[in-house]
């Protein structure tokens, strides 16, 4: 008999086609249903009657090393990417409340923090990931990751990531990172920032 699988394929909460036409329904078709997919099913394996498969994804990611660590960040990072997503017509487009205040005293206002976001997600070299990421002072941090790293390693509280691996945006923008990004953030709800933000302060 075999075992149960612990992690399954997270449900996008739009459908594949409401990005457009800032990210394709193929984009997302291949990005959540085969690379994530992919991610999910090695985590799995690897798991599989070890002491891993009573841990969550976060105990995972902060215990594991190689293969392991590598695919379960990734299903991670991804499930806390897609999920910030909206269909334009049904995003917030600002930040508001407690964010919108740390985000001005600290970056000057929303579209320096977009700028700068922007930036790195433009220099960054190679595979990886873009964070907007929170101390447990509230202190707000532009922080980049390497392919699978994940800022809950450094003890860092994340709050907006933006996925800069290729499989991420080729299919739509070629190697044109920087309309990858500029679209983006047509399609980032920040009523999803925003809550996150928010729970850290409830949290402490």
């Amino acid at each position: 008999m075999s075992a149960v699988a612990k992690f399954s394929l997270m449900t996008l909460p739009y459908e594949a086609n409401e990005l457009e036409p800032y990210i394709s329904a193929e984009t997302i078709n291949y990005h959540h249903g085969k690379h994530l997919a992919g991610y999910v099913a090695k985590t799995n394996s690897l798991i599989d009657g070890t002491p891993y498969a009573n841990m969550t994804l976060e105990e995972i990611i902060l215990k594991a090393e190689g293969a392991l660590f590598n695919n379960a960040a990734q299903v991670w990072n991804h499930e806390f990417y897609f999920s910030e997503l909206a269909p334009a017509n049904k995003c917030q487009h600002q930040p508001k409340g407690l964010l919108l205040k740390a985000i001005e005293e600290q970056f000057g206002s929303v579209e320096k923090l977009k700028e700068k976001l922007t930036e790195a997600s433009i220099s960054l070299f190679g595979s990886g990931w873009v964070w907007l990421v929170s101390d447990d002072k509230y202190n707000l941090q532009i922080i980049t990751t390497p392919n699978a790293e994940n800022p809950l390693t450094k003890g860092l509280f994340p709050l907006l990531a933006i996925d800069v691996w290729e499989h991420a945006y080729y299919i739509d923008y070629r190697n044109s990172r920087a309309d990858a990004i500029k679209a983006f953030w047509n399609v980032l709800d920040w009523r999803i920032i925003d809550k996150r933000f928010d729970a850290i302060h409830k949290s402490k």
